[in-house]
């Protein structure tokens, strides 16, 4: 025959996560860490790799992780699952809990997994867009969920790619507003220090979601961790891949997790980095800063696309352009970096801003209101 059959139709018009691979020389798009594992941590696994057996399946549901995250969360192995990354957590939570004739709810603008996963598992999209400040619109999400047909609701917090944080009385409240899966991604818990773990044993629709990507230097290798109840954890192990965490990031992992106060110095300067670009940022006319509790900083400006543009082109700077997506229109994000990275970041975006000032492409209206561009 020669032709190929046509994938399923409502794939049409489902636009891929963008996850562009472009090297340059001070990379801020993708919410990492700026450095590589602590020269300590190396040094062990180099000193311990030759005993590793690289040829040996995993172990399919990673214990010895489960049970090091377990204890430092209070928690017992069973309310562990680990993933790789916590995209596919998110992913297995909609096939767990969602598909044709359900429903998840999320709160735009916010991480585009959970509408293109919520399209990929056939499941019912409901979104609740933020306010104007990127805060929740809390009545209206607790009304929307009310209505009793809500199976999944996802928050991020804080929320990707704004960098606020939700209030923690107003997810207390959903919690129990709701038998629906109520789904807390903290990615960035290391940076905000905010956690709804405190609530597990009180609501047990409540599921939180943890990644080795951000604070511990491991996005190269996928480690994702979900705290949930047993019974939350023992469905998702119906639809999890088998053997989907190798067994080299699951050695690398519990060898971090093990010595997390390596990080604590390195956590502490990408806070002050974030300080830094956000009160940086404010001093540069033309520029919106957005307050964030997590390792990044949004913000907004005239033709942010060309600021992006030129940021690579002539600075080799690279920064997360979010300047068409609904909800953020004229926003850029950048990841905090190190000290040299964030200088450079600054003094480019100055730089370019004021070299337009100067060859007149900004001006006021007559009466003075906002700046546009000629």
């Amino acid at each position: 025959m020669g032709a190929l059959r046509s994938p399923r139709p409502e794939f049409k018009d489902l636009i891929p996560y963008s996850a562009k691979d472009v090297r340059v020389e001070v990379m801020l798009a993708s919410n990492e860490h700026p450095a590589s594992l602590p020269s300590e941590l190396l040094a062990k696994i180099a000193e311990r790799l030759p005993d590793f057996s690289f040829n040996r399946y995993p172990d399919p549901v990673a214990t010895e992780l489960r049970e090091l995250i377990a204890e430092a969360n209070g928690l017992e192995a069973g309310n562990v699952l680990i993933g790789n990354g916590g995209d596919e957590i998110i992913f297995n939570l909609q096939l767990a809990w969602g598909g044709p004739g359900r429903t998840v709810l999320d709160m735009p603008p916010t991480f585009s997994m959970y509408a293109i996963d919520a399209k990929a598992t056939g499941t019912s999209l409901v979104q609740v867009p933020r306010l104007d400040d990127f805060s929740i619109d809390e009545k209206a999400v607790l009304s929307r969920v009310g209505e009793g047909d809500i199976d999944i609701v996802v928050v991020s917090n804080p929320n990707n790619p704004t960098g606020g944080l939700a209030n923690e009385s107003f997810l207390i409240e959903l919690l129990g507003a709701t038998d629906a899966l109520v789904l807390v991604d903290e990615a960035y818990f290391e940076f905000s220090r905010h956690t709804m773990r405190p609530h597990m044993a009180r609501h047990e629709n409540l599921v939180i979601l943890r990644t080795f990507s951000k604070a511990f230097s491991l996005a190269g290798l996928r480690i994702g961790y979900m705290l949930a109840q047993p019974d939350v954890v023992s469905e998702l192990l119906k639809v999890r891949q088998p053997y989907s965490v190798d067994a080299f990031a699951q050695w690398i992992a519990a060898i971090v997790f093990r010595e997390r106060p390596a990080f604590e110095q390195g956590l502490s300067e990408i806070l002050r980095g974030r300080d830094q670009i956000m009160h940086g940022l404010r001093l540069i006319h033309g520029i919106e800063v957005f307050e964030s509790e997590a390792n990044y900083v949004l913000f907004r400006t005239e033709h942010a696309s060309a600021l992006w543009r030129d940021l690579l082109r002539n600075y080799s700077v690279l920064v997360r352009d979010f300047s068409r997506t609904p909800g953020l229109e004229g926003c850029l994000r950048v990841t905090v970096g190190t000290p040299e990275e964030n200088r450079r970041f600054l003094e480019a975006t100055d730089e370019v801003l004021s070299s337009r000032r100067a060859a007149g492409y900004f001006c006021k209206n007559a009466d003075g209101a906002k700046a546009s561009e000629h």
